[in-house]
């Protein structure tokens, strides 16, 4: 085989050779990054109304899941899991009444889990961002849909970890009752419990 001829046969691999690396580099950044959350960094607490005078504060801690990423492709998914026993609102006697099976009923329900079913982005000044996460709270043996409201949201890369991490802060207001925990809502405890929701997750 002479040389023209053998540069014939190459001539089209070349072409194709950019076009198979720019779609390898598409699949590859389609897919979403796996993060795992930050027992550390990851917390749930909570404000509900006191006999309209006061409010009552406290919070769960020590959540565990796993975060799905992808801020080019717009897409995400979160899963957590709330251990209950992790209950502290700095007084030890309300939390004992608060684990009791008059509230969460610890003991037979010892875990809260939130999945996300769907996630939105809004674009400002700093590009795409997440603006709210829709998604299911299973408490007290029940599961109703919740959306969670992005106050913040950023990733960035974590000095002392040395790798990506990702998390925000997002705020909700559920009403209990909905999940069979109505105590006291005749004597003027309100049923409305706002949820503010902390997150981060570092990269696999």
């Amino acid at each position: 085989m002479n040389r023209m001829s053998l540069a014939a046969i190459m001539l089209p691999t070349r072409k194709l050779l950019p076009a198979v690396c720019i779609g390898m580099l598409g699949l590859t950044s389609s897919h979403a990054v796996i993060y795992d959350i930050d027992p550390t960094h990851t917390n749930v607490r909570f404000a509900i109304d006191h006999f309209n005078t006061s409010t009552n504060t406290g919070g769960f801690y020590n959540l565990t899941g796993q975060l799905d990423y992808n801020a080019a492709a717009k897409t995400g998914n979160i899963s957590l899991v709330i251990p209950l026993n992790s209950l502290n609102t700095g007084d030890k006697g309300f939390d004992i009444a608060l684990k009791s099976a008059d509230f969460f009923d610890v003991k037979q329900f010892p875990l809260a889990q939130f999945e996300s079913t769907k996630w939105y982005f809004s674009t400002d000044d700093s590009g795409s961002n997440v603006s709210k996460i829709d998604g299911m709270l299973t408490l007290h043996g029940k599961t109703n849909p919740v959306t969670l409201t992005a106050t913040k949201f950023n990733c960035y890369l974590n000095p002392i970890l040395k790798k990506p991490v990702c998390g925000g802060d997002f705020t909700t207001t559920i009403d209990r009752t909905k999940w069979g925990i109505s105590k006291y809502t005749l004597l003027g405890i309100t049923s409305e419990v706002q949820l503010n929701i902390q997150i981060e997750a570092a990269k696999r």
